[in-house]
């Protein structure tokens, strides 16, 4: 995929099985042609998990972009009036940050860029990651299912026996997905099997 001359904004909140996921995405931007602004959410500027330290994680971000990172509410505000962002995409997004976004909470620098991309009416792509997914938090899902400028990376269940209300978006489909939202389109089928064995 081309990506020369856009910008896009790619925002990771607390999911933090799933980075090793996403970074190879964040590279297929780079390598397209596009300028990649990394965001981040608190948990992940502060967090140190099984799956790594915040440390590493933000080294690898700031190296694979080339940028720095953006991790507080004030860093975030200025894309709102700079409409720096030609598609904003959320992947990994949690259940918590996913259930603020679809009831206008902005209290993290995600949140804010989010804000500030349907703001200026631009495309922002969801990319779920949550074990609440067909639980409570499934109707913010919808909302935002159904929102104007709001895309997903297509999702499914990824363990229907042992987590039944399990949500995770294909990772690999990010670029994709981010590529039919700046057409004004969402990536089909929306419900993909992640489920395998």
């Amino acid at each position: 995929m081309n990506w020369q001359g856009k910008t896009v904004g790619y925002a990771i909140t607390g999911s933090h099985c799933t980075f090793a996921e996403v970074m190879p995405q964040i590279q297929r931007f780079v390598d397209g042609g596009a300028k990649v602004v990394p965001i981040i959410s608190q948990s992940v500027l502060t967090t140190d998990t099984r799956f790594g330290k915040s440390e590493d994680w933000r080294k690898q971000l700031k190296d694979i972009t080339g940028n720095d990172i953006i991790s507080s509410i004030v860093e975030a505000e200025p894309l709102g009036p700079s409409k720096l962002l030609d598609v904003l995409v959320i992947a990994p997004c949690t259940g918590t940050s996913t259930s603020k976004l679809a009831n206008a909470v902005t209290d993290s620098p995600v949140l804010m860029a989010a804000k500030a991309q349907l703001r200026n009416g631009r495309p922002l792509v969801i990319a779920v990651s949550t074990n609440d997914g067909l639980g409570f938090n499934l109707a913010n899902i919808a909302k935002l299912i159904v929102a104007k400028n709001v895309y997903f990376v297509p999702f499914g269940q990824d363990n229907p026996i042992g987590k039944p209300n399990s949500l995770v978006a294909n990772m690999e489909l990010v670029p994709e997905a981010c590529y039919a939202a700046l057409e004004g389109k969402q990536l089909q089928p929306l419900i993909i099997e992640r489920f395998h064995g």
